[in-house]
Parts: C-alpha cells; sequence; structure tokens
C-alpha cells in the first residue's frame, strides 16, 4: 500500500508540469467577457495542486488506522487527472 501512495502521489506531482499549461490556457475562457462557467473552468483546474497537497497529508494521516480511508482519499487528485487530461490528451490525439 506505501508502494501505491508513494507512486500515485509521484503521478500527480508529475502532471503539475501539463496542469500549469492547461491552468494557463484556461483563461481564454475569459475571452467572451466574465461568465458563470469561465469562472468554475478556472476554478476547478486552479485548485489541482491545493487539492493534491490535501489529499497527500490527509492519506498520509489516515494511513495507519483507516486504510480504505487513504485510499479513497489519495484517488480523489485522479479526479482531476482523468477529468481533465483524457479529454486533453484525446484531443491531441486525433
Amino acid at each position: 500500500m506505501r508502494t501505491y501512495f508513494v507512486i500515485s502521489q509521484i503521478i500527480y506531482v508529475l502532471c503539475f508540469i501539463p496542469w500549469l499549461l492547461i491552468w494557463g490556457i484556461s483563461f481564454m475562457g475569459f475571452d467572451s467577457g466574465i461568465s458563470g462557467a469561465a469562472i468554475a473552468l478556472v476554478s476547478v483546474i486552479g485548485v489541482y495542486p491545493l487539492v493534491t497537497i490535501a489529499c497527500a497529508i490527509m492519506a498520509w494521516a489516515f494511513y495507519k488506522k483507516r486504510k480504505r480511508a487513504a485510499v479513497i482519499v489519495n484517488s480523489i487528485p485522479l479526479l482531476w487527472v482523468l477529468g481533465v487530461g483524457v479529454p486533453v490528451l484525446a484531443l491531441n490525439l486525433s
């Protein structure tokens, strides 16, 4: 389980590199003016590093006593990786 935590968190940190590009591009949502959708897009993409760090800390805190909770909390940043990364990768490969 410790290996899973370390590997998954290394992957999450490596995702910071493309996240920076995607986060910068997400501000183009404001090209047609300020809207709720543009604010939501930038906010959801922008909180990825905060969520990743918070989930890593919580997962290691839960590691000893609540292993199932630790795995669930450690998997939360995967929602960003799959929810943003997979569509962006699919668009670039097509």
